[in-house]
Formats: C-alpha cells, sequence, structure tokens
C-alpha cells in the first residue's frame, strides 16, 4: 500500500512544478552584444565622416565675409587687406592665431585683437587701436607714442590735446643710466597720472633727467613735477594748489609735502 502512494504523490509533485523558459546559452549573448557594438560603431563612423564632410569638404560652411569693429583711426578696408582671410576656405580651417599676428605686425596702430569664428561664413575681428599720450616731433611729422611707452606710428598732423614730449637731457648722466626708452617711459607714467583738467590743458611734457619732468601749460603756466614716483599724490595736491591760486603761474610739486606756488 505504501508503494503506490508514494508514487502517485511524486506523480502529483512533477506536474505541479513546470519547468522554465530555456535559457539562452553564453554564446548566442555574446554574438548579439557583438553585433549591437558593431552597428553602434558603424552608425558613430558614418556620423562622425558626415561631420567632417560637413565641416571640410561641403560648401555650406565656408568662409564668406570679414567683419571688423573697434577701428578708429584705421579703415576697415586697412584692416581686411592686412588681415588676409582665406575667403572660401573652410571657415573651421581658418588659423585665427595666425590672422592676429599678421595684423599686430603689419598694423602697429593695432594693440590688441580679437579673431572668432562667426557661424556659419564669417570672421570676426574686434580691434583695439593703440591711443596716443605724447608726440615726439620729428622734422615736420609727429611720432605718437602710446601709454607703454611705444612709438607705433608716424602722423603728419598732430592729433587735439596730446602733448609734446621734449627731451632735453644731452648727454646727462641720467639719459646714460637709463637710456632713452626708460625716460620716455617716465614722461609716460607722468601724463598718463595728470588729473583730467591738467591732461588737457598740458602742451609738453619736458624731461631733463630720470627726475627732472615739468610739464607746460596753457596760459604760460608751469608745473615742476619731479620724478614719476608719488604721483597719485602729486595730483591731488596740485590740483588743490590751482584751486586756491587759480592766476598762478608756477606750481611745483616735486616735494608734494612740501609744495610751492608762485607768480599769482
Amino acid at each position: 500500500m505504501a508503494g503506490p502512494t508514494t508514487a502517485k504523490r511524486g506523480a502529483a509533485h512533477q506536474e505541479d512544478t513546470p519547468e522554465g523558459p530555456p535559457r539562452p546559452d553564453a554564446r548566442g549573448r555574446r554574438m548579439s552584444r557583438r553585433s549591437l557594438l558593431i552597428v553602434i560603431a558603424a552608425a558613430v563612423l558614418v556620423l562622425g565622416s558626415g561631420v567632417v564632410w560637413v565641416l571640410y569638404g561641403s560648401s555650406w560652411l565656408r568662409t564668406e565675409q570679414v567683419r571688423i569693429t573697434g577701428v578708429d583711426v584705421l579703415s576697415p578696408a586697412e584692416v581686411e587687406a592686412a588681415a588676409a582671410v582665406p575667403m572660401g576656405a573652410p571657415l573651421i580651417s581658418v588659423d585665427t592665431d595666425s590672422i592676429a599676428d599678421r595684423l599686430r605686425q603689419k598694423l602697429p596702430r593695432i594693440d590688441s585683437v580679437d579673431v572668432v569664428r562667426s557661424w556659419p561664413h564669417g570672421i570676426g575681428l574686434k580691434v583695439t587701436e593703440r591711443k596716443p599720450v605724447l608726440l615726439v616731433k620729428k622734422g615736420a611729422k609727429f611720432i605718437e607714442v602710446d601709454a607703454k611707452g611705444v612709438r607705433f606710428a608716424t602722423v603728419d598732423k598732430a592729433p587735439r590735446r596730446v602733448p609734446l614730449l621734449e627731451l632735453t637731457t644731452g648727454h646727462s648722466a641720467s639719459l646714460r643710466r637709463f637710456g632713452s626708452d626708460r625716460l620716455v617711459r617716465e614722461a609716460v607714467r607722468v601724463a598718463g597720472g595728470l588729473p583730467e583738467g591738467v591732461a588737457r590743458d598740458t602742451k609738453v611734457v619736458r624731461v631733463t633727467s630720470y627726475d627732472s619732468v615739468s610739464l607746460e601749460l596753457t596760459r604760460d603756466r608751469e608745473v615742476i613735477w619731479g620724478s614719476g614716483e608719488e604721483g597719485a599724490v602729486k595730483a591731488k595736491v596740485l590740483t588743490a594748489l590751482m584751486k586756491a591760486a587759480p592766476k598762478a603761474g608756477h606750481f611745483d610739486v616735486s616735494a608734494p609735502t612740501a609744495p610751492a606756488v608762485s607768480g599769482s
């Protein structure tokens, strides 16, 4: 009696536990994954080739125009000619650094320039010109000197409200020690630190030595400035002196703690 009952129970247990779905073998999974990777790689290759063709091979993204901003004395035509932007070339291949180098080399009036791609067809040139702070007279012409002491251009006509620089050092020890370029930079330093009203009225910045700079102003006024040291303090003292003695003709701020005024 025990045998048949046991057999039936075993049969019933087998019927109650059906088999699960067949498992895919590891080899099939590897092949499916490899096929997917091949498809993805092919798609990336096709897409990449298309992008390269659009950027370099198509006519859609070619250099067709140059836009120039920031010019004042220079003309856009001058800047464009000096830039020599390769028109018709793929925009992506244009060497912007080389364009900037050419501009600074051919046009010394340019202090800095930003060269940018302007998609889909343009190159933008944002120019910053040097501004003259002083002028050096050379015959009938004038050499413009910027705030860094760079002599960057020779012009026939002096720009308005830019003072002349006179180096009257002769063969002084100051000239031998510092050199003319250093003395020019010192004059620029003084001119750049003048109060606005004084700068507007300054006709000549005269350098006799490194620590002897003077200013010739309108209405036959003179300022003894001294060296370029303590420029901000000297500027405040000079402003106060001019307010206190508006009709004076001689101001000395070379020692700002002991200024002097005369000729009132």
